[in-house]
């Protein structure tokens, strides 16, 4: 009788012994940013949730309707959706290695990133001189909370895109500059999604 032996085995049939070895960095850097993604999604809705029980608790102080501008609110949203736009219009080019069209839709997507910032502190000061600051009920401890979180990730975004701007520039179109440009586009995609969400829930509803 003859005994069958591991090394009898084909080396791709046997667990662990080769046919497998670790997943490509593109895989890996997906993976890992897509989990990013979804926890910073959670970690909004808790801010959302938590919006949406304290939006009526004013302690005598104003409401939503007296603080609102909704006209700065709809510039700030059309800035932010357009610069949603030319990022992917940026990011089409960086696939396409041109270079130079890139670096100009990233500067249109910088520039409307920073004025949607601008009208935003603005806004927040604005409301801080009126009184109407996060100390001043649970309500606009909630609005500040959850406004200004999407504020300092838009501020982190900037950040990253005049870095990968930077790399651009010294690297060129590399395949991982490539990657990271394609985590940096999602990112901030996303940070239109939930705008949309504070625009909803925050601005049109508590304007009412």
């Amino acid at each position: 009788m003859t005994i069958a032996t591991v090394d009898a085995v084909p080396t791709e049939l046997v667990p662990g012994r080769g046919g497998g070895g670790p997943a490509p960095t593109r895989t890996v850097v997906a993976y890992g940013f897509w989990i990013f993604i979804l926890s910073d999604i959670t970690m909004f809705s808790g801010l959302f949730a938590a919006y949406a029980v304290l939006s009526s608790r004013t302690a005598g102080g104003p409401t939503g309707n007296e603080v609102f501008n909704l006209r700065h609110v709809f510039i700030e949203t059309a800035c932010l959706l357009v610069s949603s736009y030319t990022c992917g219009l940026g990011a089409l080019s960086a696939e396409r290695r041109q270079r130079d069209r890139f670096l100009v839709f990233a500067a249109c997507t910088f520039v409307l990133g920073a004025a949607f910032l601008f009208i935003e502190i603005s806004e927040f000061a604005g409301m801080v001189r009126a009184d109407a600051g996060p100390g001043r009920s649970a309500f606009l401890s909630a609005f500040f909370a959850l406004v200004g979180m999407h504020g300092a990730h838009v501020t982190s975004g900037l950040v990253w895109l005049a870095y990968m701007v930077a790399q651009v520039v010294v690297k060129g179109l590399r395949p991982h500059v490539l990657r990271r440009l394609l985590c940096f586009s999602l990112f901030w995609h996303a940070l239109d999604i939930i705008w949309i969400g504070v625009i909803t829930l925050v601005y049109l509803m508590g304007a009412r």
